[in-house]
């Protein structure tokens, strides 16, 4: 009995087995004869993909040489800016707008010793540069988030003697190769594609001249994003913007995409060398925003941010500082009191007033801030 249920079992699978293989079969050949058309779609498919793979790479590949043929080879070994204390600011973005900040020379090394380029990690820079970040760049804390790197920079005792073109040359080593490795990790993941300002003084904006010259071109995907290039404390010239037509100068209070640049002197300076200011300069009035020479009085000036060290605290004072374009020269003339001129005769001339191109028209420039990253937004809606 036991012998033939087995038997009877054993019989029922064989069927169900061999039911399975016709069924499978019929499928097979249902799908090479009535499926063909479905069958080479998705080849089809398939190929374009695997092509429009292929063209992306190639874009990305073609971008990626353009963007490394437009950006000349780079000096030693960049700083590591995934490190935050290779940052003077790094704030909380609060703000829809950001600066990228610059700032002045703070390496002052006379020793016999001294390296004609700082190291990143230098103290002494290091301290300076935060005095001097309160006293410049807290005027773009209103409107925008500032990121601050701190970056190799020139001996002043160094580049003491040369020219323009012999210190912008200079700056083409370490210090340019930390800039754009600030700039690359900034934008990689600080900026989150948010509108930004570059902003710097001095040697800080000798850097941000280099990076408009060279980085922003090289990379038209931020630039289109730049509200406005505040290159203070040295010169940008009309030959230089010759060179660069895809830059332009701003030409009153509110426009976008622009450099906005001056050179502060008293008007005894007007013969004299001043390393910060270059044949064929151009400033714009911090006070009226015009290119002309139309005086501006201190009456018209918004305040002027001035260190009382009675205090020990910043103040704004009323009535300091005027300003009238000399066009010849390309520098903003104050009338102010002869102790405010900056003290590196060598460097500046008798009457600079270098050391207070942000001071004397802190508020006005805190108001132009915020007045260009408004339009700069109004436009973006549009």
């Amino acid at each position: 009995m036991m012998t033939k249920q087995k038997e009877k079992r054993s019989q029922t699978m064989r069927f169900a087995v061999l039911a399975a293989a016709v069924f499978l079969a019929f499928q097979i050949l249902m799908t090479g004869c009535g499926s063909k058309k479905g069958s080479d779609d998705a080849n089809n498919s398939k190929q374009e993909q695997t092509q429009q793979t292929k063209d992306t790479k190639q874009t990305n590949d073609s971008q990626q040489t353009q963007q490394d043929d437009d950006i000349a080879e780079l000096v030693g070994t960049p700083s590591d800016y995934s490190k935050e204390e290779n940052w003077l600011s790094l704030p909380k973005a609060e703000r829809k707008a950001d600066t990228f900040y610059l700032y002045p020379t703070c390496y002052l090394d006379d020793s016999k010793t001294a390296k004609i380029i700082c190291d990143i990690d230098n103290e002494q820079v290091k301290e300076r540069a935060q005095t001097i970040y309160e006293n410049q760049a807290t005027v773009f804390e209103e409107s925008t988030n500032v990121f601050a790197p701190y970056y190799r920079q020139s001996n002043i005792y160094h580049v003491a003697g040369m020219n323009n073109d012999e210190l912008e040359a200079f700056q083409n080593n370490e210090q340019r190769t930390d800039v754009y490795a600030a700039l690359d990790y900034y934008f990689e993941h600080y900026n989150q594609g948010r509108p930004f300002i570059l902003a710097g003084h001095s040697q800080g904006s000798i850097m941000t001249k280099i990076v408009l010259g060279e980085y922003m071109k090289a990379h038209p995907e931020y630039y289109k994003r730049m509200v406005a290039a505040y290159v203070i404390g040295y010169s940008i010239t009309s030959d230089w913007l010759k060179e660069h037509p895809y830059l332009k100068f701003a030409e009153n209070a509110s426009d976008t995409g622009v450099i906005v640049s001056w050179n502060t002197e008293g008007p005894e300076n007007k013969d004299q060398k001043n390393i910060v200011v270059e044949d064929g300069a151009i400033s714009i009035n911090p006070i009226n925003w015009k290119l002309d020479d139309t005086y501006a009085s201190s009456d018209e000036n918004l305040g002027s941010r001035i260190f009382n060290e009675k205090t020990g605290s910043y103040e704004i004072k009323q009535g300091l500082a005027d300003a009238q374009l000399n066009t010849g020269r390309g520098v903003v003339v104050c009338n102010t009191e002869k102790e405010n001129y900056t003290a590196s005769v060598e460097l500046f001339g008798t009457a600079s007033l270098h050391n207070n191109d942000y001071a004397f028209y802190y508020e006005n420039l805190r108001e132009n801030v915020k007045t260009r990253v408004e339009r700069f937004l109004e436009n973006k809606k549009d």
